[in-house]
């Protein structure tokens, strides 16, 4: 406590200072004295939390954001500061570092105290606090650009491209070092191309244009003692050798000013952008980087002359680094979309990129080109273009289908458009209702595309019948589903979304779909996902039940547990997601018998999770040493490896209390 105490008292003169200046009241500079001290409090105790740091930086906060509203209230008159000034927020970074002292690897607290520090101007500290973050976290990129970005707000961009250079070098597989590494050094550009606009240089194709208020004859020197442009007496001392000698001397420097003024059109043609490219490229040829290097490009406020060079570079890399990757194909293509075409042109651009498309699907026919064809087709459909324009991607996609007719992706996205430009239409199924169903008996075992359909369907159905015949093909797309397990997992899923379809009781809908997955071995994981979800189901259905009534929740509970045990193949993450709902709801007596019938299940399928769940929710009601019990008792049965991941994880919960 005498830490405490040592806090009250640095906080005397600045209560006082604020109460003369009638900021606030003396009742109000109590309060603030009594949740200063239980902060305080709780930050002394043997394992403080991040948690009780930040709430008390909240509180500095809005302190003293209430103190400079109440000030602009009062119109104080002008005068030399006082340490009511400046105090709250010396708190704030006071509290700050105070807690990186014990989270030193919370990247995010360091995140924070630098954003703080920048809302209050503190430039220098900004500085202070980047430098010891990066010291002791070299390889985290987000620093490296929080600490860039701060050093180009102080126009220092010399600064900035050395902390991006380093970081980079320590972090070279970060996309976001390199991107933002191209974004300061199109700012370079930019702000040097406004410099030259001011001045009235420009250049073009190599040479210095001459703007207003340059001179020529002050930047070819003659070798006059004093280097000033000569008069003609001067012109007339001169001999044959002098003349021999100056005209040797221009020749040099209109030849050395020739070669800075095509470095410098170099440069405003982006040659430094470049070299960053080709070599981020080189250091991580992944697409993700040529997404957002170009993204970069298009977005920064640049010439469009020097946008298209980037971007004709991007290109080049792209296809020189990634010649077979299908999503490289898809953004080769759409350098004939660029944001400022209109009309005309832009209808012009997607009928080049969707032609040099479809021929690379037509080249390699694999579905992942395909898929990359259907998203492109999709995209544009769903944006405001023509309706004509439309109508012909969607004929184009139609021909595709006709020469790769299995591809799954393909299938899907044709039936997904049909669904978009019939609007609602009832007649949908009237009309392509055979086409769709065609498409299904080419590919049985694909999700997306039975997906496609069943959503096709259900625009069309508006009577019993229409319902129960969704329902059907809903069941068939069950039957024929195969591949990854998230994709059939979506298909038995579908229906339980869909509440018109089950006008009774959705619980016993997913009993019945709980009973088939189990008729399959292949199905396990499905099994286990919807038992997780029925979990769900059964307390919402207990709930409306039984109301609050502690005796009927209990006995329905225990009930409920035994069931699910014996009617299901259950796991250990289905008894923990029943140990979880059970824990968090309302009610108190009886719940720990529930949760013990629960843990005794789960421990035969985990015993490590069990045990460190039911000890830790006995140790959240105060029974720390039932708790230590548990896990005592849960190390005898298990090997050396689960004891000693039991151990670790009980510990980790303990200094988290």
């Amino acid at each position: 406590m005498e830490r405490v105490q040592f806090q009250q008292e640095q906080m005397v003169l600045e209560l006082k200072d604020l109460v003369e200046k009638k900021l606030f009241t003396k009742e109000e500079m109590k309060q603030i004295l009594k949740k200063r001290t239980g902060f305080e409090t709780t930050l002394v105790r043997r394992v403080a939390k991040k948690a009780d740091f930040l709430r008390y930086i909240a509180y500095e906060t809005d302190l003293e954001h209430l103190r400079r509203k109440r000030s602009s209230q009062l119109d104080l008159p002008p005068g030399p500061p006082t340490v009511s000034d400046y105090s709250l927020v010396r708190r704030q970074f006071n509290i700050f570092e105070r807690a990186l002292k014990r989270f030193k690897n919370d990247i995010g607290l360091w995140v924070q105290y630098i954003q703080l520090a920048k809302r209050e101007g503190a430039r220098t500290l900004v500085g202070r606090i980047t430098a010891r973050a990066l010291q002791l976290h070299p390889n985290k990129a987000a620093l490296y650009i929080i600490a860039a970005s701060h050093e180009l707000d102080n126009l220092s961009p010399s600064a900035a491209r050395t902390l991006l250079q380093r970081g980079i070098r320590m972090n070279p597989e970060s996309i976001d070092m390199w991107r933002e590494y191209v974004r300061m050094e199109l700012g370079f550009i930019e702000n040097l191309r406004r410099r030259w606009d001011v001045l009235g240089i420009s250049y073009t194709k190599g040479k210095v244009d001459k703007g207003k208020g340059y001179d020529p004859s002050n930047v070819i020197s003659l070798g006059l003692s004093n280097g000033a442009e000569p008069d003609d007496h001067d012109i007339g001392m001169v001999d044959a050798n002098g003349i021999n000698e100056i005209a040797a001397a221009t020749e040099i420097d209109e030849l050395n000013r020739d070669e800075g003024a095509e470095a410098q059109r170099q440069i405003m043609n982006g040659a430094i952008v470049k070299t960053v490219m080709t070599n981020a490229v080189e250091a991580l040829p992944q697409i993700g980087l040529f997404k957002e290097l170009k993204s970069v490009v298009v977005t920064y406020p640049s010439p469009v002359e020097l946008r298209n060079l980037l971007l004709d570079h991007l290109h080049d890399l792209l296809r020189l680094n990634l010649p077979g990757d299908a999503r490289a194909a898809r953004l080769l293509v759409e350098r004939h979309i660029t944001p400022e075409l209109k009309g005309k042109a832009i209808v012009d651009g997607i009928q080049r990129a969707n032609e040099e498309l479809l021929a690379n699907v037509r080249l390699s026919k694999e579905e992942e080109i395909c898929q990359v064809y259907a998203d492109f087709v999709e995209e544009w459909c769903q944006r405001a273009i023509d309706q004509h324009l439309k109508t012909y991607l969607i004929a184009s996609l139609k021909g595709l289908i006709q020469q790769v007719t299995t591809s799954p992706s393909l299938l899907s996205a044709h039936i997904r458009l049909l669904v978009i430009f019939a609007n609602g239409d009832k007649d949908l199924g009237a009309k392509f209702g055979r086409l769709i169903e065609k498409y299904t008996e080419k590919v049985p075992q694909a999700a997306q595309v039975w997906l496609a359909r069943l959503d096709a369907a259900r625009v069309g159905a508006s009577s019993a019948e229409d319902e129960r015949a969704l329902a059907a093909t809903w069941k068939k797309a069950r039957n024929s589903v195969s591949g990854k397990e998230e994709d059939i997992l979506k298909v038995w899923l579908w229906g339980l979304e869909e509440a018109k379809l089950f006008r009774g009781n959705k619980r016993i809908m997913y009993e019945e779909l709980l009973k088939e997955s189990m008729g399959n071995g292949s199905l396990r994981e499905v099994h286990e996902r919807l038992l997780i979800s029925y979990v769900t189901v059964v307390h919402e259905a207990i709930r409306q039940d039984t109301s609050d009534q502690t005796d009927q929740l209990t006995a329905r509970w225990m009930q409920e547990v035994a069931l699910i045990g014996r009617r299901y193949l259950t796991t250990g993450q289905v008894w923990q997601r029943l140990f979880e709902v059970i824990g968090n709801d309302r009610w108190e007596e009886g719940k720990e018998r529930v949760l013990g019938v629960v843990y005794e299940e789960w421990r035969k399928k985990d015993g490590v999770s069990a045990a460190v769940s039911w000890a830790g929710w006995l140790m959240q009601g105060g029974r720390g040493s039932e708790g230590s019990d548990v896990v005592g008792c849960a190390m005898r049965g298990l090997g050396v490896e689960g004891r000693v991941e039991l151990e670790r994880r009980w510990r980790a919960l303990l200094d988290e209390q």
